[in-house]
């Protein structure tokens, strides 16, 4: 377990991923004028903390072992799926959610609820979203080096 906490480049993309679900609770509490602290935590809005924590790690290998490592390569190709996969499918799966819960409202309101249960609409990126993600990515590494 020591070994795992004092590993640098896991404590950069982990530090990553805390600095994007901060400002992703201080936007939200921004815009909605409300603290929800569940946003430390969730998925999806601004920015991409998945995108912080996959360019974060990327960058980190790049600096350690060198951009002709293996480590590296791997690294930069599962970041670009990362990336694709909250700024595509996820992304896409949120806007379904948002068309599924308004018919559900209207059953509710007619009076033919089907369920109680919405389902979460923020769990992609748009891709503002994920390039601010990434921007943090590739600014925390520096304070690792």
């Amino acid at each position: 377990m020591q070994a795992l906490i004092e590993h640098g480049i896991l404590l950069c993309a982990m530090t990553a991923w805390l600095i994007a679900q901060v400002f992703k609770t201080i936007i939200d509490w921004r815009i909605n004028r409300k603290l929800n602290l569940r946003r430390l935590y969730s998925n999806g809005g601004m920015p991409s903390a998945h995108t912080a924590v996959v360019v974060a790690l990327t960058v980190m290998i790049a600096f350690r072992e060198g951009l002709a490592s293996t480590a590296f390569a791997i690294s930069f190709a599962l970041t670009g799926i990362v990336i694709n996969d909250a700024v595509g499918v996820r992304y896409h799966t949120g806007k379904q959610s948002k068309v599924i819960n308004k018919i559900l409202h209207r059953m509710l309101v007619e009076g033919e609820p089907l369920t109680d249960e919405t389902l979460q609409e923020l769990v992609g990126h748009t891709p503002t979203e994920a390039f601010f993600g990434a921007l943090i990515g590739l600014v925390v590494p520096l304070f690792f080096r």
